[in-house]
């Protein structure tokens, strides 16, 4: 649906946006990362059409933005950091201004207007002025004026910072609604947010892709395992026997309050021979070392884990990205 293809951004001397190619499939939604610089903002500007790119192109539905711009931009809803709303308009009059702009049917606007109310959780509101709204109802308006003119992709910058617990809890479930009709990207700096809604994750890092799969590839581990195991035995003699095992690559001891146990984190390979899993081979090493087990699990990466290891080559300079 919408795909970006080798696109850079100057800004003077300074490349916010470096050689960047991704894809937001149709009916997908795409988490955008990046530390703060990292070019997250001016990317989703160059989607919207709001920048153009120094290079690169920026395609909507096959159609390349700079040359087809008005139906590319009609595509598209966007949600900036801050909503764009005009405080002395009601909610309503405000979203029925916002369809004229986007062209929608003069006939049209009213139903299309009562359905956006409804999806967003607004029509309480609808005659209330967007200068007297709450933050919550605010982000929710801006949510609502990207949905006029019923646009098949929606770009959405931060949509839950500032937001209170309950508030984000209720805009996750409209993105999550409007992922089952729309293609959605949207950016934030709340890992286990992206981790709950997106299929597929981009993340960026001082203006270049460094990271781009879908959620379940991301996560997982591949041919290693990691164990997280409690055991009572002291530390020094059960390090020794666990690093003799086949499987095992390396041993983190954790700390724990009880000196009678050792808790340790074990990075195991799968493929280990004919000597079994590492959970088979660690129970036939505890119970020739009379060694009660008193807890383990397995433990996948997080989205937290896989985006610190992508940006962890150095911070970013302070004239990076934007």
């Amino acid at each position: 649906m919408i795909e970006m293809r080798h696109v850079s951004k100057r800004y003077g001397a300074v490349e916010a946006v470096r050689d960047l190619s991704f894809c937001a499939p149709k009916g997908q939604i795409v988490g955008l990362l990046g530390q703060n610089g990292a070019g997250k903002t001016t990317t989703l500007n160059m989607l919207t059409g709001y920048f153009p790119p120094t290079s690169g192109q920026v395609l909507v539905d096959g159609q390349d933005m700079l040359r087809h711009p008005r139906p590319c931009k009609r595509a598209i809803g966007y949600l900036p950091e801050r909503p764009p709303l005009y405080d002395e308009m009601t909610t309503e009059e405000y979203l029925r201004f916002v369809c004229r702009l986007k062209e929608v049917a003069r006939g049209d606007i009213s139903a299309h207007v009562g359905e956006i109310l409804a999806l967003c959780g607004l029509s309480e509101v609808r005659s209330r002025v967007l200068g007297h709204l709450s933050k919550g109802y605010r982000q929710r308006v801006g949510v609502a004026q990207a949905l006029c003119g019923n646009p098949p992709a929606v770009v959405l910058d931060e949509p839950t910072v500032g937001l209170d617990p309950r508030q984000v809890v209720e805009i996750r479930a409209l993105i999550r609604e409007l992922g089952k009709t729309h293609t959605v990207i949207f950016s934030s700096h709340m890992l286990p947010e992206i981790q709950q809604l997106c299929q597929r994750v981009v993340i960026l890092h001082r203006g270049r892709l460094v990271r781009e799969a879908d959620m379940t590839e991301l996560t997982d581990t591949g041919d290693v395992v990691r164990l997280r195991a409690t055991i009572a035995m002291g530390e020094r003699l059960l390090l020794p026997a666990l690093k003799g095992l086949n499987c095992v690559q390396r041993v983190k001891v954790l700390p724990t309050q009880d000196a009678a146990l050792t808790e340790v984190l074990l990075e195991c390979r799968t493929a280990c021979n004919d000597r079994g899993d590492p959970q088979t081979q660690l129970f036939r090493l505890l119970c020739g070392l009379d060694a009660p087990l008193r807890m383990l699990t397995q433990q996948r990466d997080t989205l937290e884990d896989v985006f610190l290891r992508a940006t962890a080559d150095e911070d970013v300079p302070p004239d990076g990205g934007r």
